[in-house]
């Protein structure tokens, strides 16, 4: 039974440190990229809400779930905004148009903080996450700004031993009735981010200190894993094609030791402040499609859906996923976000 669970150890958390990423996928990371990058907080000069709820791999049985909540805001609100082309919405006319992007002036130095809370769950694994952020936005030039932000907070990784599947091998009564085996870790990250009128790049570490995991307590005791930090390069550009319509390529390279580099493209159509298509494509791994609309100054959605390339397709219909947010104390009533785009 001893040689069982050492076996099982092994997969679950050497696996996790060499055939997986640690941490969630998002595939409307760019709708939210506070979630990839500590930095992005307090951009705007409103509260930016975002709930997210990820069905991956739907038709696998124990397969990934994730949910997060984020909240981030200037520390304090003052008129480093002023009322712009956006502020009114004029019939026929667009307030993302060409005039708005001409008169693009960076933001005024400034603060900002956040919070996110976040649960992973997968099999008898689970991770629940919270922590604080604070950044600060710098004005390098007339049009351009760099932001510097960390995170720190905690995980609590869970395992349910009344779950755990030996594949028809008899266990032992005192492991299957074990119940729940904690383990809390701090968390910390860090992401730089600097932002213009027409393009955006970010880089950040997340799971900045490498710590090493085991499960244990009376009755189970698992090898030890080990959790690795994950880096993010993020980079997009805007591109205008008429008065109403932008397109927004963007890339995000990730690396996490020692796997091999991994990237996302994605690719975004924006008309006015209305309403976005976009389509993604992950490599080895799949393409999505992603489509939002805000509501208005106050409410936005945004849904994907992701079709796996890998020999997942055979059995998995699919991973859906569902952004909601919310502006608070949006000052000048904008539809859409005017620092990140």
């Amino acid at each position: 039974m001893k040689k069982v669970l050492i076996l099982f150890g092994l997969f679950i958390l050497l696996g996790l440190n060499a055939l997986a990423q640690q941490r969630p996928y998002y595939t409307q990371y760019i709708m939210n990229n506070y979630i990839i990058n500590p930095a992005v907080a307090g951009i705007e000069n409103y509260w930016d809400i975002k709930a997210s709820h990820r069905m991956q791999w739907v038709g696998l049985q124990d397969a990934p779930v994730t949910t997060y909540i984020t909240v981030h805001g200037p520390l304090k609100k003052s008129d480093y905004e002023r009322e712009t082309a956006t502020s009114f919405r004029a019939r026929g006319q667009n307030p993302r148009g060409q005039d708005y992007w001409r008169d693009y002036t960076a933001a005024d130095p400034h603060q900002g903080v956040g919070f996110t809370i976040m649960n992973d769950k997968t099999g008898p694994l689970n991770r629940f996450a919270a922590y604080g952020t604070y950044a600060y936005h710098l004005g390098i030039s007339p049009t351009t700004n760099l932001s510097a932000g960390f995170s720190a907070g905690f995980t609590n990784l869970s395992l349910d031993a009344s779950k755990l599947n030996f594949g028809g091998a008899t266990v032992d009564p005192a492991v299957a009735g074990s119940g729940l085996i904690n383990r809390l870790k701090p968390d910390i990250s860090a992401g730089l981010w600097l932002y213009s009128r027409n393009y955006f790049v970010g880089l950040s570490a997340q799971q900045i200190i490498p710590q090493n995991v085991a499960f244990s307590d009376n009755q189970v005791s698992l090898t030890k894993g080990k959790l690795v930090p994950h880096l993010f390069l993020s980079a997009g550009y805007r591109m205008p094609i008429s008065e109403d319509i932008s397109f927004l390529p963007s890339a995000l390279i990730r690396y996490i030791s020692p796997l091999p580099v991994g990237f996302d493209l994605n690719a975004k159509f924006q008309y006015q402040d209305i309403l976005w298509v976009g389509a993604s494509y992950r490599y080895k791994d799949g393409f999505a499609g992603m489509l939002g609309i805000n509501i208005n100054n106050n409410i936005n959605i945004g849904y994907s859906y992701d079709i796996q390339t890998s020999q997942l397709n055979t059995v998995s219909k699919g991973t859906h996923e569902i952004l909601i947010g919310f502006l608070l104390g949006n000052k000048f009533g904008d539809w859409c976000p005017t620092k990140l785009w």
